[in-house]
């Protein structure tokens, strides 16, 4: 766009422009407006970005722009880039206003040559080491990330370099094995790119910028996005900083600090350092880091100065910063920071810890959380009461109980996964190309690496399960060994993200103290006291009431102790199973009312007895009870199976009538998609009696408790409905049998429908005038919405969709509000402009979605319904879309 600026140095930004500048650029440029000691530099926003990739070249003004102030930081630092004696380096870094660690490029020592390499050394106080040092990392970076270089031929060549030295490490390699490896690299570089490494300043820089925009659609990226469901629209800011540097020796080094603990919450001083390092080396976990503390007698006076900066972010940011710093001859530089990702239960523990010490209000806390960390909560944990023997034991850099089948290389991950298996991924280290494998395994090992490093960063992110630095294992290709203990691919081990002790064999797993807790247990833990804090002013602020979709009284009973305001949907057609599907299946195949009334007789006292239990759990409460809806052929018999059988009877010679018979009904009945055939309300008016059997047996069951104190709250809901007249016919003989059976009870009954086919929601008016309530079925809106089958679709092409882009996630997790959602909304405003009291809920799986919640919060319905383990979900999604609008993104 004409006249827009693209460029901004630290000190024109804020951290309220993260949208333009992206999360790094708007924090250094909050660092540089508190005074805090940040090299000079200048963001090129995602605007630029964004340009750049709808046309492949950068927009008109921009080179200018970046022109101009590079002088401008040339001038701060009194360098010039590419000054063969006194040369400026800059480091060229992505920075997407969402946080997306290791998922783009980031080039450092930009601006090193050949000429400029023996400046640099001068500079240092003649350290040729560090001047071949800086320039070897160099071209590794921008030949793997700019040009494609595989990253693999630069690490072979370090290894024989290493090797040839007798050197465990890269410390131990000289300036002069430092110049040869040099020359490799370029040789390398030639080797595949058919051009010399880049020996113009300037243009290393452009290439390195471009290369960053293009990473924005790198694969991994694409699939980090979509696994945290960040907009594929926004690009990246791309930061040149001024260079400073960790490898000038055993003063100097880089590292890594967390405000609070990110894996528990705990306060306290978290973080990673590692000495004669450059930033890359403690993310990557190519060396082990020393604890934090550590840096207090190494340099007490950069700790003091470092812990002070962290005070004042944590202050500033009020939530738990993430910090990297690097320290250049004594001298402390701060290299970003950002609200730091951490684990579920560390996000409720921060978030009550920081009400309480006054830095935030409930408010808060509540959108600091969600309903996706919660649900991680209430997963079970290892159960070591039978004291298993850890077969050695890393860093916890993410909590919880993880059991798979060891598997050594992302692919494999994904290839079992696929399958079905479950999986631990074990890796030396893990890179960004390992990212395809780390959402497949359940839990992720690694020998190198700390509680900052790749693995640990992402695998919080994503709420995986994750050991790093467990160094006594010796990785080969498909095993690794401990102490003499080979563990090979396919075996399975279990691996504890809180302790970090790593087991061979399935340990078994005990219920979460959250969960302990939601069951009315007594729990003493500061984790159960924050969950407690923040649900309670969940609970207390939240519009929409949270039901359960439960069908017997055990189920209903615990989704009550879970926090369930009643039953949002009973399935009666589950009622029907084992023992009783006989007799459903002579009430459809009966040929007389005499047969049919004689099955209906017999369903009549089981239906009864199965609503007693749920209303009795229920007391109080609402219960919503489906008429029967399953497709036909569940309650048939196979036809392929009695063909077969009259078939082999004929051949046989033998007696097969009552098969013959049973095969004629079922070919009259039998349908080519059962799913858009006679079920729902279209049975009901097909099959006389047997709506009316289920409501006899919901009045009867409702009166008998009503007769014992107790305050039962029925609501029928008819299936399926997609014309009013349906329901008018239905709701006729309801309302005659609830006349019969409640009078003089005080029972009162309403009667409802389903909202699941799009025509209903589109005629909702006139339906409304013949219901008290609505109840969206959304798995089978969804179906009908957008024209597939779930059972059919999901394993055949979803995942190319979801490739594609053409879903973000699958629109049966959560709530298509596009499509679907329109209309849920069409039907709730015309229903409620006939009927101002309409009741309206959502039972489908969408009901314990948080994404959904919050939608469903702002179209205005009443309740929400889901499975009872998704119960505390909801409630506290309902109340987080309370005090954000239904803004789920705000989280």
């Amino acid at each position: 766009m004409a006249g827009e600026k693209y460029v901004y140095d630290f000190s024109e930004g804020h951290r309220d422009l993260k949208d333009l500048l992206g999360g790094k650029g708007a924090n250094l440029a909050e660092m540089t407006r508190l005074g805090l000691p940040v090299p000079a530099g200048f963001t090129v926003t995602t605007s630029a970005c964004q340009a750049y990739l709808s046309t492949g070249r950068n927009p008109d003004g921009l080179d200018a722009e970046i022109d101009g102030h590079l002088a401008a930081l040339e001038a701060a630092m009194g360098r010039r880039l590419g000054d063969p004696e006194d040369p400026l380096l800059v480091s060229v870094r992505s920075g997407a206003a969402f946080s997306m660690p290791g998922m783009m490029e980031t080039v450092l020592n930009v601006g090193l040559t050949d000429a400029s390499v023996v400046g640099l050394a001068a500079q240092a106080g003649g350290d040729d080491r560090f001047a071949w040092d800086s320039y070897r990392r160099l071209i590794q970076m921008f030949g793997k990330t700019v040009c494609d270089v595989p990253g693999e031929d630069f690490s072979d060549a370090l290894e024989e370099a290493k090797k040839a030295k007798g050197a465990t490490d890269d410390l131990h390699l000289d300036a002069a094995d430092l110049r040869a490896l040099v020359d490799r690299y370029k040789h390398i570089f030639a080797k595949h790119t058919g051009y010399e490494f880049p020996q113009d300043p300037r243009e290393q820089m452009r290439l390195a910028m471009e290369a960053v925009f293009r990473s924005w659609n790198a694969e991994r990226a694409v699939l980090y996005r979509r696994q945290e469901r960040i907009p594929a629209d926004l690009g990246t800011a791309v930061n040149v900083v001024a260079m400073v540097f960790g490898n000038l020796g055993a003063d100097s080094g880089t590292g890594v600090a967390f405000t609070r603990d990110p894996a528990s919450g705990a306060q306290g001083i978290y973080g990673d350092y590692l000495a004669n390092a450059q930033g890359e080396d403690v993310v990557a976990g190519i060396r082990n880091t020393m604890p934090l503390e550590d840096l207090q007698g190494l340099d007490p006076r950069s700790y003091e100065e470092l812990l002070g900066i962290m005070a004042k972010l944590e202050g500033h940011y009020r939530d738990l910063c993430d910090i990297e710093f690097t320290i250049e001859r004594g001298k402390l530089w701060m290299l970003q920071t950002r609200v730091g990702k951490r684990t579920a239960a560390a996000a409720f523990r921060i978030a009550a810890q920081l009400v309480n010490e006054g830095m935030i209000n409930l408010d808060e806390a509540l959108r600091r959380v969600s309903g996706a960390q919660l649900a991680q909560l209430m997963f079970p944990r290892f159960d070591l009461s039978g004291d298993p023997v850890a077969l050695t034991r890393g860093i916890g850099a993410s909590p919880g109980a993880a059991s798979g089948k060891a598997v050594f290389s992302a692919e494999r991950a994904a290839e079992l996964a696929g399958a079905g298996e479950d999986v631990i991924l074990v890796r030396r280290e893990t890179n960004p190309e390992d990212l395809a494998g780390m959402i497949a395994a359940r839990g992720i090992l690694t020998a190198r690496g700390g509680k900052t490093s790749h693995a640990a960063v992402v695998a919080r992110g994503m709420g995986r399960t994750c050991v790093c630095g467990a160094d006594q294992l010796e990785i080969a290709a498909d095993r690794f060994t401990v102490d003499g203990c080979t563990v090979n691919e396919g075996e399975v081990i279990s691996i504890d993200g809180t302790t970090g002790r790593v087991y061979v064999g399935a340990v078994p797993v005990r219920p979460s103290e959250v969960v302990q807790y939601f069951e009315g247990d007594e729990v003493d833990s500061t984790l159960v006291e924050a969950v407690h804090t923040i649900m309670s002013h969940a609970d207390a602020t939240r519009r929409l009431a949270v039901r359960t979709n439960a069908d017997t009284g055990d189920d209903a009973a615990r989704a009550r102790r879970f926090g369930a305001e009643g039953i949002g949907l009973c399935r009666t057609e589950h009622m029907f199973l084992g023992d009783r599907k006989e007799l459903v299946e002579r009430l459809i195949l009966a040929v007389s009312e005499s047969a049919r009334n004689d099955a209906l007789a017999a369903l009549l006292p089981l239906q009864r007895a199965d609503f007693v239990d749920l209303f009795r759990a229920m007391d109080g409460l609402p219960v919503t009870v489906r008429l029967i809806d399953p497709p036909l052929h569940e309650f048939l018999p196979s036809l392929e199976e009695l063909a077969v059988n009259v078939a082999v009877a004929r051949e046989r010679g033998e007696e097969h009538s009552e098969d013959e018979r049973l095969l004629d009904a079922v070919r009259r009945m039998h349908e080519q998609n059962p799913m858009l055939g006679l079920r729902g309300v279209r049975l009901g008016l097909v099959i006389p009696g047997l709506f009316a059997m289920q409501v006899r047996a919901i009045t009867e069951a409702a009166v008998q408790l009503a007769g014992e104190g107790l305050n039962p709250r029925p609501e029928i809901m008819v299936p399926l409905v997609g014309a009013v007249q349906e329901l008018e016919m239905v709701r006729q003989e309801c309302e005659q049998i609830v006349a019969e059976v409640v009078a003089g009870s005080g029972v009162q009954v309403l009667i409802g429908t389903m909202i699941e086919v799009p025509r209903a929601a589109l005629t909702a008016g006139q339906i409304a005038e013949a219901a008290d309530f609505f109840s969206f079925g959304t798995n089978d809106l969804t179906q009908m919405g957008w024209g597939f089958s779930r059972d059919d679709v999901e394993g055949a092409f979803f995942w190319r969709y979801l490739e594609l882009g053409i879903f973000g996630i699958s629109p049966f997790e959560s709530i298509d509000r596009d499509g679907v959602g329109r209309l849920i909304r069409i039907a709730a405003e015309e229903g409620r402009a006939v009927r101002p009291d309409l009741k309206l809920g959502v039972c489908g799986e969408h009901g314990g979605d948080p994404e959904s919640v919050h939608f469903f919060h702002e179209v205005g319905l009443d309740y929400v319904s889901c499975s009872p383990f998704r119960v505390p979900v909801a409630r506290l999604e309902a109340g987080r879309a309370a005090i954000t609008g239904g803004d789920s993104d705000s989280r």
